[in-house]
């Protein structure tokens, strides 16, 4: 949690001009928010994202069991693509609008943010409410987090992308579906 508030010190006091948009982006942004109108969408939005996110999780289970496919995969793939689309969809226009540092950026970003503050979050609360998460990952699991991190940096480590590479990581993505598909359910010991 403390390289994620190291990283927002960064990106937002520090280096914050590195994240800065040029002259163009100023001009194509047009009128600004007031602080105050941004700070109340955002709230709005929050509420709106958390009431989804109620009748997600209250839908999942029943869907699951229906289908026949193991909560790894329900969480790993579905929550991951449906929890996260709003920083797909924006994604997805900022590489269309050519605008791939920024593309990339909210990708890496949001997963980083997941990683480094909202499961360490979720593990201290759960605490605090008696049910305590385990930290406890198979082999593939660990595999798919280890390949995801290679084949990112593999990717953009030379600073330039094409329509091969998308496929490629697409590609990866199918394959990491199909290995959480066919993955076992986990069998829990009672204490």
């Amino acid at each position: 949690m403390l390289t994620y508030f190291c990283l927002l010190g960064f990106s937002l006091r520090t280096h914050k001009h590195f994240f800065q948009g040029t002259e163009e982006d100023v001009e194509e942004r047009g009128r600004q928010w007031s602080r105050g109108k941004a700070i109340f969408i955002l709230l709005v939005a929050t509420a709106f994202v958390a009431l989804l996110s109620e009748f997600l999780v209250g839908t999942i289970e029943s869907v699951r069991h229906a289908v026949g496919v193991t909560e790894v995969f329900v969480g790993v793939i579905v929550v991951a693509i449906v929890g996260n689309a709003a920083e797909h969809s924006s994604a997805i226009l900022m590489a269309m609008k050519n605008k791939m540092d920024l593309s990339v950026g909210i990708a890496i970003g949001s997963s980083l943010q997941i990683a480094l503050f909202v499961a360490p979050v979720l593990i201290f609360l759960s605490y605090l409410f008696g049910r305590p998460m385990d930290l406890e990952f198979s082999l593939p699991e660990v595999f798919a987090v280890v390949a995801s991190v290679y084949i990112l940096f593999q990717i953009s480590g030379d600073g330039e992308t094409n329509w091969i590479e998308g496929i490629q990581l697409l590609s990866v993505y199918v394959i990491l579906g199909i290995l959480f598909f066919y993955l076992p359910e986990p069998q829990h010991i009672a204490p």
